[in-house]
């Protein structure tokens, strides 16, 4: 009997060492297009290298953040599309640092599957590409692991780690928000990248939906909806700190409003948020609908059409709602911050 080398037997386990270096070489050129001028290496090696290029500043920080794109990956596979999941990664990391007070400097990837999939993954690729081009992040390197017998056929995970640069005295965490300080929502794209199990229980299981049906309330499909990319918010929050003092951001993401915007708060403090003030995307009211959700939990659950909410000052906030609309996004002056008494509730709706 022939002997076979230890790289058949690898392959026929379910491992293709060949394919994931042929894989390598295909997205060079996407990633190469990320990159800024601190990168010191190019992928395929055992890590990347970027320069920190303090010289000017004062005393630097990092600040990293890890995240995932969750249960929205069910829909890039019932779609079989897989060119914008990629950039709910790379927003996902990036909105979380952000609002920290950093700016992106590189990004990193993980991508396991069953069995490399060479025109999946290069699409998954070039969304997270597409993510750090429109952030300012190098995509520096990553991981593709085939993992047999993990996954099923067609199916995948992804994750994402990104590395920011702060001045330790500009970070951003709210400890000078005061009382008179005024809100401003950011709109979201939509959904996001939270609330997809429930998502997935109302429009599959409760109302027996193809994510192929047209939907007239959205305007087109369930599934374009449903995998509308989530909003990077970099360039937007870069600019404004250029000439506004910002006290505080809050990303809108699992846990929404009621959930999110007391990560920010100092304890004597409370926001009061005024529900009429902005525009809530048909798909939340839809959801809402479908399966009777109260208000609270709608709250605690999506963003309800806010991916961001930072706060300002009272005189600056005309100049900032001109600038965001200017600067192409949707914003909406939402509320105030005012004293908190013992036994109040951080967050406050009125309509």
């Amino acid at each position: 009997m022939e002997k076979k080398s230890g790289r058949d037997q690898y392959a026929e386990a379910g491992v293709d060492i060949d394919a994931g270096n042929r894989f390598v070489e295909l997205i060079k050129p996407i990633v190469s297009k990320t990159f800024k001028s601190g990168v010191i290496t190019d992928i395929g090696g055992f890590a990347g290298i970027h320069s920190l290029n303090v010289q000017h500043a004062k005393n630097p920080v990092l600040v990293a953040s890890t995240d995932g794109v969750g249960t929205k990956l069910k829909i890039a596979f019932l779609l079989d599309k897989h060119d914008t999941i990629g950039i709910d990664l790379v927003a996902m990391c990036v909105n979380d640092i952000m609002v920290q007070g950093a700016t992106p400097l590189f990004f990193l990837d993980y991508i396991s599957m069953a069995k490399l999939d060479m025109r999946v993954a290069q699409e998954i690729v070039k969304g997270i590409a597409a993510g750090c081009l429109e952030a300012g992040c190098s995509l520096i390197g990553g991981e593709t692991a085939e993992m047999p017998g993990f996954y099923a056929e067609g199916e995948y995970d992804v994750a994402g780690f990104v590395v920011g640069l702060a001045e330790n005295e500009e970070l951003l965490d709210g400890s000078e928000i005061a009382v008179g300080h005024q809100l401003i929502g950011i709109a979201s794209s939509g959904l996001h990248s939270n609330g997809y199990s429930l998502v997935r229980k109302i429009f599959f299981e409760g109302l027996n939906m193809s994510v192929k049906e047209y939907v007239p309330d959205f305007g087109r499909t369930l599934g374009e909806e449903l995998l509308e990319p989530t909003r990077i918010y970099a360039r937007a929050i870069n600019n404004l700190r250029r000439d506004f003092r910002i006290y505080g951001i809050s990303h809108i993401t699992g846990g929404g409003l009621t959930e999110n915007l007391p990560r920010i708060l100092p304890r004597p403090c409370k926001v009061i948020i005024d529900r009429s003030t902005w525009h809530v995307p048909n798909v939340f009211g839809f959801l809402q609908k479908a399966a009777q959700i109260s208000d609270e939990e709608m709250l605690r659950t999506f963003n309800n059409g806010l991916g961001l909410v930072i706060v300002v000052s009272e005189e600056e906030t005309s100049e900032v709602l001109l600038r965001l609309k200017a600067m192409g996004e949707t914003a909406y002056h939402i509320g105030r911050v005012e004293s908190r008494g013992e036994d109040e509730e951080a967050v406050q709706f009125v309509e």
